[in-house]
């Protein structure tokens, strides 16, 4: 039994084969109608979400199966001080498999670690969002017919954007993939992302932050909102919130097959006036969205079933536990009977990360 936090559970070759299922079902939904009879899924959302929670929701009751959970952490015992390992261990008691949306960067690898069924991270602070991904590799398959050849624009929200960070770490794996990284200098790509990215993969990346000037050249372009609720300091936010906004007029150069991403909500950085543009696909990936979440817990469900024992991550290298996280975000700073642990990632230059939220540190 294992669980997915992160798109990089997930090899190369079942991510194709979850984007065959989803296909499949796609084509032939009543093959799957009755798959996870008896199945019941928990959507712990600690976290504000419609179109995750609901998603979850629609994949498992088209699996024939059903769902318990709540939406807001302030009706559960977290508001009493519960700890994720608890509710997680709790949980298990009751349910077959857990969705996990959290505000906390690390809540659901926690949650991994204690639950006696597969965890899915439906989102983690700024961290993870591996369905999200894989709802985009699904429509990016489906509108270009390739997940390879391609020149990916994204705009935005590239610190906080946890999409993002996914995403890119998913097609790194790739053939010829040029990343284009656009946003103010205060939202650019995080270090962590960047130096995660392999060093023998088949890419190209580059920074800027004109959207306008490389329009001509994108594929896709993955737009982003900026995050009200990442923010500290709301004068910071209502500072960048407009940085960039997509009209009709700004996608007069670009290509005629590209595909206009976005995960959703949107503010106001995507003109209404796009919607009905052949190449906006956001809602498309509403829809893809349902279908690779119903592969996945059919996958894990199934495996579970295969293997109940719990695959532990890989604890190869060398850690440190005398160093305190310093991400606000962090799980560490609420659940404070976790150990804290660092990765080291460079002894050369003697940096460490956080096993929780990927931090980065000197040591």
């Amino acid at each position: 039994m294992r669980s997915v936090i992160d798109i990089l559970d997930l090899s190369v070759e079942e991510v194709n084969a979850l984007l065959a299922t989803a296909e499949d079902m796609i084509a032939n939904p009543k093959k799957y109608s009755d798959a996870c009879r008896g199945k019941k899924l928990a959507t712990l959302f600690f976290e504000p979400s419609t179109r995750t929670r609901l998603s979850f929701e629609a994949a498992m009751y088209e699996l024939g199966g059903n769902v318990i959970g709540f939406s807001s952490a302030k009706d559960t015992s977290a508001s009493k001080g519960e700890s994720v390992a608890d509710t997680s261990k709790v949980i298990s008691c009751y349910a077959d498999i857990i969705a996990m949306r959290h505000p906390k960067e690390g809540a659901p690898f926690v949650s991994s670690q204690n639950a006696s069924i597969p965890v899915i991270n439906a989102g983690d602070g700024g961290h993870h969002h591996p369905t999200q991904t894989l709802a985009d590799l699904l429509t990016i398959q489906h509108e270009k017919g390739r997940l390879k050849d391609l020149t990916i624009g994204f705009c935005g929200d590239l610190k906080f954007g946890r999409t993002v960070h996914s995403l890119i770490t998913a097609l790194c794996r790739y053939e010829n993939i040029n990343f284009v990284m656009i946003s103010p200098d205060e939202l650019k790509l995080p270090g962590y992302v960047k130096n995660e990215i392999p060093e023998n993969g088949s890419f190209t990346y580059r920074e800027t932050t004109d959207l306008e000037a490389v329009m001509p050249e994108l594929d896709i372009l993955y737009m982003t909102r900026v995050q009200q609720e990442r923010f500290d300091d709301i004068a910071e936010y209502l500072r960048l919130r407009d940085a960039y906004i997509l009209t009709p007029e700004k996608l007069v150069p670009a290509k005629k097959d590209l595909i206009i991403l976005h995960p959703l909500p949107r503010v106001n950085e995507i003109s209404v006036a796009i919607d009905d543009d052949p190449r906006a696909c956001y809602f498309k990936q509403v829809r893809n969205g349902k279908y690779m979440r119903m592969a996945l817990i059919l996958k894990l469900i199934r495996e579970a079933e295969e293997n109940p024992t719990r695959v532990q991550k890989n604890t190869e290298g060398t850690y440190l536990y005398d160093y305190k996280c310093d991400n606000p975000r962090c799980i560490t700073t609420t659940e404070q009977e976790l150990k804290q642990i660092f990765r080291v990632v460079s002894a050369e230059h003697r940096i460490c990360r956080c096993i929780y939220c990927d931090t980065k540190k000197k040591y």
